[in-house]
């Protein structure tokens, strides 16, 4: 007999496996439920696709032969393989477990993140979460990539292929040094930022854009000398008198001292805020996985957020 490119049937590794359990043909068919003739013709087909005779006939039953001594562990570990992966499908599709790789940028993921992803793991332990941080466009490009499956992010995103929801709407505050004649205001208005020296990010992030278009229609002056890469590093130049910065509301809930900081956070009269949101592949729809974890972010903006940012679900 000579092999063909044709590979063996799920079935037909099923009945060899029965077949080799139960000893005979007739107590094997009617194991699976079939007639022995049936039985008969999937095993020889199975034979005749791997070029080896499995077993022999004998009176009252069947030997396997060397062959198929040598193919029935191959055959269980192909079938238990098989089970093994249709049981993950289905724990998948109840969202309960799998990896999750998410993708934060650093202005959102640090001051967001950590309760979303107690709350994940205190309702679904069996949900494994990589997590990583970066620029905006590398976390978009690595989601584009498929090297991340969710990004947090601030929104809206320009991308066709991108699916985006917003979770809530951050208050931007004014930062401003603790000797600075607007740290004593209970308000500021965008007129009160006239002439100011205003510090921002680099270009990567969507702060910067906020931040930009504020100077513009404040008339306030953009420092780019100084650009930060890190809210921190935007506090500590403020708090040195290099000039003022926009700092959202959740850095501020969990960095910024209620008294005695070198910092101010000043609101503004008619709030000022951004979108936060998560954005995924548009072509996965909405996997069980994104499904959960953005059940843990509404709970956790819905209470522990509340009294900081606006829930903003669409």
């Amino acid at each position: 007999m000579k092999p063909t490119d044709d590979m063996p049937s799920m079935r037909q590794l099923r009945y060899f496996v029965a077949l080799a359990e139960a000893g005979q043909y007739r107590r094997a068919a009617e194991r699976m439920g079939i007639s022995q003739p049936s039985l008969s013709q999937q095993i020889a087909a199975l034979e005749s696709r791997l070029g080896h005779r499995l077993v022999e006939r004998r009176r009252g039953g069947i030997t396997l032969t060397p062959a198929g001594r040598e193919m029935l562990p191959h055959a269980r570990g192909i079938l238990n393989g098989a089970s093994e992966m249709v049981a993950l499908a289905q724990t998948l599709n109840s969202g309960v477990a799998g990896t999750l790789r998410l993708g934060a940028t650093p202005t959102i993921g640090p001051y967001m993140l950590p309760a979303v992803l107690r709350r994940l793991h205190e309702t679904h332990p069996g949900i494994k979460l990589m997590a990583r941080d970066g620029p905006p466009r590398d976390m978009i490009e690595d989601l584009l990539a498929g090297r991340c499956d969710l990004v947090v992010t601030q929104l809206p995103l320009v991308a066709a292929d991108l699916a985006q929801r917003r979770l809530y709407r951050e208050p931007l505050m004014l930062a401003v040094a603790r000797d600075h004649p607007l740290a004593a205001r209970t308000h500021v208005t965008t007129g009160d930022l006239a002439g100011l020296d205003m510090l921002s990010l680099g270009p990567a992030f969507a702060l910067h854009g906020q931040i930009a278009a504020l100077c513009r229609d404040a008339e306030a002056r953009l420092v780019g000398e100084y650009e930060g890469t890190s809210l921190d590093a935007l506090r500590q130049m403020v708090a040195m008198n290099m000039g003022a910065t926009l700092l959202p509301a959740l850095y501020l809930r969990s960095e910024l001292p209620d008294d005695d900081g070198d910092v101010v956070a000043v609101p503004f009269r008619s709030s000022l805020t951004r979108t936060v949101g998560v954005a995924w592949r548009r072509s996965l729809g909405r996997p069980r996985l994104i499904t959960q974890f953005l059940d843990a972010a509404d709970h956790v903006v819905g209470t522990a957020y509340r009294d900081r940012v606006v829930r903003d679900r669409g």
